[in-house]
């Protein structure tokens, strides 16, 4: 499955947010994310812009892995697979064992909320700041896709300067 999402810095979540529902979206669940993003052993993800993400959330674990990223209308495309476990500890351990490192740890407060197809997401970045992220999942026509997410974001009022790094590498580029 590709990913096609923009991202954009806003100075004010509650007007996005206000913008958001008036536009029909709806609060699916607030949730506190704890992102720990390992690096290979056999390879520097950062070289490769690949990432491996253990995200926790207190009721889900998910470890996800994402592909290089391309740029297409001004919208991040990359390939990106989940696989949802139980235990994050033994998850660590089997991958540290492996020769993996952690390299930060990303922490959030998001809001997401549901438009038609779409998943948007309110986030409250832990030393970053404010963002939105509006993203759709598509396995198909990637230029078609990401043309919908530009007209969504014009919609929702999302205008701001479009941002292609992840909240590792923006988190990576402070230190």
């Amino acid at each position: 499955m590709l990913e096609i999402e923009i991202k954009v810095r806003v100075p004010d979540i509650k007007a996005v947010r206000e913008q958001v529902i008036a536009s029909g979206g709806v609060l699916t669940e607030t949730l506190t994310e704890h992102d720990s993003y390992y690096n290979a052993p056999h390879r520097d993800f950062g070289i490769t812009d690949e990432a491996l993400r253990l995200r926790e959330t207190g009721t889900k674990t998910t470890v996800t892995y994402k592909g290089p990223k391309d740029t297409i209308l001004g919208s991040k495309v990359r390939e990106e697979l989940n696989l949802d476990i139980t235990d994050p500890k033994i998850f660590d351990s089997i991958i540290t064992r492996l020769g993996f490192v952690m390299v930060a740890v990303v922490q959030k407060r998001r809001e997401y909320y549901q438009y038609q197809d779409f998943t948007i997401s309110l986030d409250q970045v832990e030393g970053l700041g404010n963002f939105v992220e509006i993203e759709l999942i598509s396995d198909s026509n990637a230029e078609m896709a990401a043309a919908r997410v530009d007209e969504t974001a014009i919609k929702m009022g999302v205008t701001g300067e479009r941002i292609t790094l992840s909240y590792l590498e923006l988190l990576l580029s402070t230190r």
